[in-house]
């Protein structure tokens, strides 16, 4: 089983991937702000349904993969923190967009929310991304029930994701207008996040070399 530290870890790592600027944190801002706290809420609730399908396709498909080629098991650590690395430098490199800019949205029904929210989550490289390269970083083999590892790592995601969202949608037309004001405020969010990032990272990798 998992420790409570590297729940902790991998919480943060999860709380850097939903404050990173991205397609759910966009669409549920856009439709808050076109029709309200309540299309936002219908929205996230077809982000969390996506959640749940790329949970379920990683970790089966990592488990199976780990125990059938174990080599490949590091080969996808350091492409993992490779990818924690390439996160930083979009969150600091100069140009970067701010996650407040949205756009114009037609007003839909909750079926049609709903719908919009899950695919565009199903169709998330960055979501994917994390699921195939950053579970790896906290699967430990030698302890057994990959797969119940695997479950216990992606609740805790989607769980950190639907609260941090939430707390989005609720203050989302105040939190745009301040940031889209205040420029200062976007690039400190930006470099913060940057620099998570980039700590996560070589701490996966000096891991990585220290158990070599």
């Amino acid at each position: 089983m998992l420790t409570v530290t590297e729940l902790a870890w991998f919480a943060l790592v999860a709380l850097a991937l939903v404050l990173t600027p991205g397609p759910n944190m966009i669409y549920c801002i856009s439709r808050t702000l076109c029709q309200g706290r309540g299309a936002g809420m219908v929205s996230l609730g077809g982000v969390a349904a996506g959640f749940v399908v790329h949970l379920l396709a990683a970790s089966f498909g990592l488990t199976a993969l780990l125990l059938a080629v174990p080599m490949a098991f590091t080969a996808i650590k350091v492409l993992g923190a490779a990818y924690l690395l390439w996160l930083a430098w979009q969150a600091v490199k100069p140009g970067g967009l701010s996650p407040f800019e949205t756009r114009q949205l037609p007003n839909d029904p909750p079926r049609t929310l709903f719908l919009m929210g899950f695919m565009t989550n199903l169709l998330n490289p960055k979501v994917a991304m994390f699921y195939l390269s950053f579970f790896p970083q906290f699967l430990h083999p030698e302890r057994g029930q990959l797969l119940q590892q695997s479950l216990t790592l992606g609740a805790v995601q989607i769980s950190v994701s639907m609260a941090i969202n939430t707390l989005i949608i609720f203050f989302a037309a105040g939190l745009a207008v301040f940031l889209n004001r205040n420029i200062t405020w976007m690039r400190v969010q930006r470099y913060v996040m940057g620099t998570v990032l980039g700590l996560l990272a070589l701490r996966l990798l000096t891991e990585k070399r220290a158990a070599a």
